[in-house]
């Protein structure tokens, strides 16, 4: 899918969006055989705002990473210093995003989202709020890892309350897989960490028994992980905690 809705649906501002900056209008490259055999999943989103289409005209190019498949990334290029990298997973709003990139300063942050409503949400906030340390892509993760980040060169990932799939014939649909779970191994440092937070608590399941079949990752608690102190609470998470969800968090390193 190319973009969140059917082109019709769009607005005359946003079809003007994508007519100014084409890299938004496609978050896949479809591969010569047409088949992945891990994917993220994209679902139509919500109309883009006033504030929203003017961040994207006047920061994309501070704050954009545009996929590349012929180039991988220079993290020290992109951010002017060889601080730690982290990259973040399906941001949604960014809420959290935002605030953990403004209190830390002395780390750099990657954060990547297909849906096009809250990448421009995220990238007015970090305008407004002048970070530094912050770049963000809309395209699909996998390609993005594949492709354009080196291996061994990340030191963390996050990954905060990715959908569910609740139904049993969706969960081969969750994004932590086997495959997955091996290839954010791949591009970690030795010592970096892999982060999950999940309110589902049989995907929190499935992600402890994912991430204990890769060799090289270990977890240092030996099941879920107690609550890090530094990652804010989100309204998502509000509404879970207010429906008695049990928040499940996931901590694994690279050996």
């Amino acid at each position: 899918m190319s973009e969140e809705r059917l082109e019709e649906e769009l607005t005359e501002e946003e079809k003007g969006i994508f007519d100014l900056f084409p890299q938004l209008a496609r978050v896949e490259r479809r591969q010569e055989n047409g088949h992945r055999e891990i994917k993220s999943f994209v679902l139509r989103g919500q109309k883009l705002k006033d504030f929203q289409i003017k961040a994207l005209k006047e920061h994309f190019y501070e704050y954009a990473i545009v996929y590349n498949h012929n180039k991988p990334m220079d993290f020290e290029a992109i951010f002017g210093n060889k601080n730690p990298v982290i990259i973040e997973i399906g941001f949604g709003m960014g809420e959290s995003t935002l605030k953990i990139a403004k209190e830390n300063p002395d780390r750099n942050y990657i954060g990547i989202e297909v849906f096009l409503y809250g990448f421009s949400k995220l990238l007015a906030n970090a305008s407004k709020e002048n970070l530094s340390n912050l770049r963000l892509m809309r395209f699909d993760a996998v390609q993005v890892l594949q492709d354009m980040v080196p291996d061994n060169s990340v030191d963390g990932f996050h990954v905060f309350f990715p959908d569910p799939w609740p139904k049993k014939r969706h969960h081969k649909k969750r994004l932590i897989q086997v495959p997955f779970a091996e290839l954010l191994a791949s591009k970690l440092k030795s010592g970096g960490y892999i982060y999950c937070v999940t309110d589902w608590e049989d995907y929190a399941n499935q992600m402890l028994e994912v991430f204990g079949k890769v060799d090289i990752l270990s977890n240092p608690y030996n099941g879920f992980a107690p609550q890090v102190p530094w990652r804010p609470e989100t309204g998502f998470e509000r509404k879970g905690l207010e429906k008695d969800y049990k928040i499940n968090e996931i901590w694994v390193e690279k050996r």
